[in-house]
C-alpha cells in the first residue's frame, strides 16, 4: 500500500504540473493585451506600460512561465493587479462556499443514488426497475445549468420556497443551507442517474459470485446478504467515480454559481476572465486542478484500499 500510495502521489503531482502549465500556455493564448482590456481604451500609454511590467507581459512565455510556477511552489498565487489583494486570500475566501456546494452534491446523489441503483437491481426486470431506468436517464440527460434553471423557476420564484440567489447570510447556518438547496440539487441530479445505474449493474454482477452464492446457501436472509457481501463489492467502482464526479462537479459550480449568484470559486474565475485579469485566473485554476487531482488520488486511494488487486497492477 506504500509503494502504491507513493506512486500515485508522484503521477498527481506531475500531472499538476502539466495541467498548470498547459492551462498557463492556453490563457495566453487568448487574442489581445490584457493590459489594454482591464484599462479601458482611455488609458494613457505609460499607465498600460506600467501594467505589462507588473504582469511580466514584456518577457517571453517561458520566463513568465518558469516565475509563476516558482512563485506557485512557495505558495505564491501572485497579487490581484486590479486591486492589489493577494490572489491566495481571494480564493480562500470564496473556496469554502464551492466545496461544501460539490461536496454537498456528491452526498445528496450518493444517498439517492446507491438506493435507487439498489432497488433496481433487487427488483430486475419488474416495474420498479423500468420506472428507475427511466428516472435514471432522465436526470443525466438533464445538464446541471438546465436543472438550476428549472428547479430556480420552480421552487424560488413560482412556489417562492426557496431564496433566488446569493450564498446567504455569513453566520447564519440556516439562512446559508436554504441557499444551498438548490444550486446542490442542479448539481447532484446528473450524478443520481449515473450512480444508480453504476450500482444496479455493479450489484448484479455481484450476486453471481461465489461468495454471495455461499452466503445464500448457509441461509442468511436476502437483506443480510444484500446489504453485507453485496453491497461491499458493488460499492467499489462508485468509489473511483466519486473521486471523477466531485472534479466534474467542481467544473459544473461555474455555471451553477452564475445562474444562482452565488459566491464561489468558479464565479471568482467567470469575472476574472472576463476582465482578463491573470493573476486571478491563473491562481483560482491552479486550486481548481490542485483539488480535482486531490479528489482522484483520495479516490484511488481508499480503491485500492479496500480492492488490494488495484495495488498490485
Amino acid at each position: 500500500m506504500i509503494v502504491y500510495t507513493v506512486r500515485r502521489l508522484l503521477t498527481a503531482v506531475a500531472t499538476v504540473i502539466g495541467a498548470v502549465t498547459l492551462l498557463f500556455l492556453i490563457i495566453r493564448l487568448i487574442p489581445g493585451d490584457p493590459a489594454v482590456v482591464m484599462l479601458g481604451p482611455r488609458a494613457s500609454p505609460s499607465m498600460i506600460a506600467s501594467m505589462r511590467d507588473r504582469m511580466m507581459l514584456d518577457e517571453s512565455v517561458h520566463v513568465q512561465l518558469l516565475a509563476f510556477l516558482g512563485n506557485v511552489l512557495r505558495g505564491d498565487l501572485g497579487r490581484d493587479v486590479l486591486n492589489e489583494l493577494p490572489v491566495l486570500g481571494m480564493v480562500l475566501d470564496v473556496l469554502p462556499f464551492t466545496i461544501v456546494l460539490a461536496f454537498g452534491s456528491i452526498v445528496v446523489a450518493v444517498l439517492i443514488g446507491v438506493p435507487l441503483g439498489t432497488l433496481a437491481a433487487a427488483y430486475r426486470n419488474s416495474w420498479l426497475d423500468r420506472v428507475t431506468a427511466f428516472v435514471s436517464v432522465a436526470f443525466i440527460t438533464v445538464p446541471p445549468f438546465v436543472a438550476g434553471l428549472l428547479l430556480l423557476l420552480l421552487f424560488a420564484v413560482e412556489l417562492r420556497w426557496l431564496p433566488v440567489s446569493g450564498g446567504g447570510t455569513p453566520g447564519d447556518v440556516v439562512n446559508q443551507a436554504r441557499h444551498l438547496i438548490l444550486p446542490m440539487l442542479a448539481l447532484a441530479l446528473t450524478w443520481v442517474g449515473y450512480i444508480a445505474r453504476l450500482i444496479r449493474s455493479s450489484v448484479l454482477e455481484e450476486i453471481t459470485k461465489d461468495h454471495v452464492r455461499t452466503a445464500t446457501s448457509k441461509g442468511l436472509s436476502p437483506g443480510r446478504v444484500l446489504f453485507k457481501h453485496v453491497l461491499r463489492g458493488a460499492l467499489i467502482p462508485t468509489i473511483a467515480v466519486l473521486g471523477v464526479g466531485f472534479g466534474n462537479l467542481l467544473g459544473g459550480a461555474v455555471l451553477i454559481e452564475i445562474i444562482f449568484n452565488r459566491p464561489g470559486l468558479g464565479f471568482l474565475i467567470f469575472n476574472a476572465i472576463e476582465s482578463r485579469n491573470y493573476p486571478v485566473v491563473q491562481g483560482g485554476l491552479v486550486v481548481a486542478v490542485f483539488l480535482y487531482t486531490l479528489a482522484n488520488v483520495i479516490a484511488d486511494l481508499s480503491y485500492g484500499f479496500v480492492d488490494p488487486r488495484i495495488r498490485e497492477a
